[in-house]
């Protein structure tokens, strides 16, 4: 009898199965914290046991006697310096699947989970401690089945991206719905991060997220920069978040990928205790959390300084707070921001359009960039990849000869119709090539020998400032990209005509199937009035 072949499954599959697991058994916020750590001990083991294995055959060529091997096979300083955490035996995945029945399985978790963290001082405070005991419902049958779902990730297929950042994803849509609609909380596609690294470069120098989430922005940026053939030894990360359980997943994701970064000394709001007051940044990438609603009091940071020259952003929505906050952290001859807002931002008025305006009139604005909808798991809706520049003359770069001044000019960008390509059920993402070819248009509008207008129909558009003042500072695209009018080009008289041929045609065809039904009906002896 043949063998049967096990389908893989798809993460959010295996995520879904957890769920229901799950199911009324513990409280919701923890149906996350419970995946994740399970995510992070299998992780974490499988990178383990890839690095023994390469190890043990590191030693062996040297010729080392079998004890000697087996002492240094257990010795961390062999795991540390190639950015792998170094497990006890039972802390191991094999060790937990193995044990993945035994009554004590939940300390067994725990344990692990302690001894890795102690182990590890970059882990500090960044795994969750006690945390299955101390949950009463949670047995053995239940954590067998989830540690047997959890197995079934597949290392070739998600190890490779940020398979933390998925999972935390998942369950933030999954869980988190309430939530996400006052804190616009969601995490970045890595088609996006790949096109916002394409478009800043951000290849040495330091690069700061001031609302990092689960570190995904950092994860993924760092292995374009790998990919660009880039060292990212050469890269500084800094980062802030405000939720306790998504700042200790950040270190949790940044750790387990040997990242050094320093996302400050705890949790905290970017705009209430900014971890990184007196510092400047190269790069900015960041996804804000959209519209966030009283990031302030009404009498609160009224006269920050992150303001100066600017109206205070209003407390019913923190989008230009955040603007303005990332403007105040970049480094104010060469610093470059890539960034993510929800379409709203674009032509807000009030006091937010005095804001807009300023920005403008200040030159900080360099490309705008309208993305399609669904290219979030977490939402469907078009957001806006915004790009600053303090640097538009380009005096001071290495390859200044390469670019032109873009002073008081902004390119504009509509892709919402690049929504062709979909993966996973109904969501949208760029393909290389795609991200290739938005990378050409902006290099394009910033290449020296480019001369006159810069502009396709529907697609992009270079936009002076004289422009920008008549349209009252509008920063919708829509707005100077021409858009054609399909019906104008229809050849009316000619279409009239060919419908009127259809028609004749289609009366003719009936008028002798009428005909054939008629002779049919009066060879069986009936007759048709």
């Amino acid at each position: 009898m043949a063998k049967k072949v096990q389908k893989e499954l798809a993460l959010e599959q295996i995520l879904w199965n957890c769920r229901d697991i799950l199911r009324g058994k513990v409280e919701k916020a923890d149906n996350r914290n419970a995946v994740l750590s399970l995510t992070f001990l299998k992780f974490a083991g499988e990178k383990f046991e890839e690095r023994r294995v390469a190890f043990l055959e590191e030693l062996k060529s040297k010729g080392l006697p079998q004890n000697a091997i087996e002492n240094l096979l257990e010795n961390p300083a062999g795991y540390g310096s190639v950015n792998v955490f170094y497990l006890q035996p039972h802390c191991r995945w094999t060790y937990i699947v193995e044990h993945a029945a035994d009554t004590s399985i939940a300390n067994i978790l725990d344990t692990a989970m302690a001894d890795i963290e102690q182990q590890n001082s970059v882990l500090e405070g960044a795994l969750p401690q006690r945390f299955f005991t101390s949950r009463s419902n949670v047995d053995t049958k239940l954590l067998k089945a989830l540690i047997d779902e959890i197995n079934k990730i597949s290392p070739e297929r998600f190890h490779e991206k940020d398979l933390i950042g998925r999972v935390y994803e998942y369950f933030l849509q999954e869980f988190s719905i309430d939530e996400r609609k006052d804190k616009g909380e969601f995490y970045t596609p890595k088609c996006i991060v790949d096109l916002i690294a394409e478009l800043i470069e951000p290849f040495k120098g330091t690069i700061y997220d001031p609302c990092c989430g689960s570190g995904g922005m950092f994860v993924q940026s760092l292995r374009f920069v790998e990919a660009h053939g880039g060292n990212t030894a050469n890269i500084s990360v800094y980062g802030q978040e405000s939720t306790p359980s998504t700042f200790q997943l950040a270190k949790m994701n940044l750790a387990i990928r040997g990242i050094s970064h320093n996302l400050g000394r705890q949790p905290a709001s970017s705009f209430s205790d900014d971890q990184h007051k007196d510092l400047k940044f190269d790069f900015i990438m960041a996804n804000p959390p959209f519209n966030l609603k009283k990031w302030r009091a009404a009498d609160e940071l009224t006269t920050d300084p992150r303001w100066s020259g600017y109206t205070t952003p209003p407390e019913s929505n923190a989008n230009y707070a955040w603007i303005l906050h990332m403007l105040s952290k970049l480094d104010v001859t060469s610093g470059i921001a890539g960034f993510l807002l929800a379409n709203g931002a674009l032509g807000a008025d009030g006091v937010e359009y005095e804001i807009r305006k300023q920005l403008i009139e200040n030159d900080k604005v360099e490309a705008i960039i309208v993305l399609p909808r669904e290219m979030f798991y977490s939402t469907d809706i078009s957001v806006t990849l915004w790009v600053l520049n303090n640097n538009k003359k380009n005096t001071d770069a290495a390859d200044s000869t390469q670019k032109r001044d873009r002073t008081n000019e902004i390119l504009f960008v509509d892709l919402r119709t690049w929504n062709t390509n979909i993966y996973e059920k109904s969501y949208v993402q760029f393909t290389s090539e795609q991200i290739a070819a938005i990378k050409r248009i902006y290099s394009d509008f910033q290449d020296i020998n480019r001369a006159g207008k810069y502009e396709k129909p529907e697609l992009y558009r270079a936009v002076k400032i004289e422009e920008l003042r008549e349209k009252k500072h509008s920063l919708v695209p829509s707005q100077y990209i021409e858009f054609i009018d399909r019906d104008l080009q229809i050849d009316h008289q000619a279409e009239m005509s060919r419908v009127q041929s259809e028609m004749k045609e289609l009366l003719k065809r009936e008028k002798q199937s009428q005909k054939q039904l008629a002779k049919a009906f009066k060879k069986l002896g009936y007759s048709i009035n």
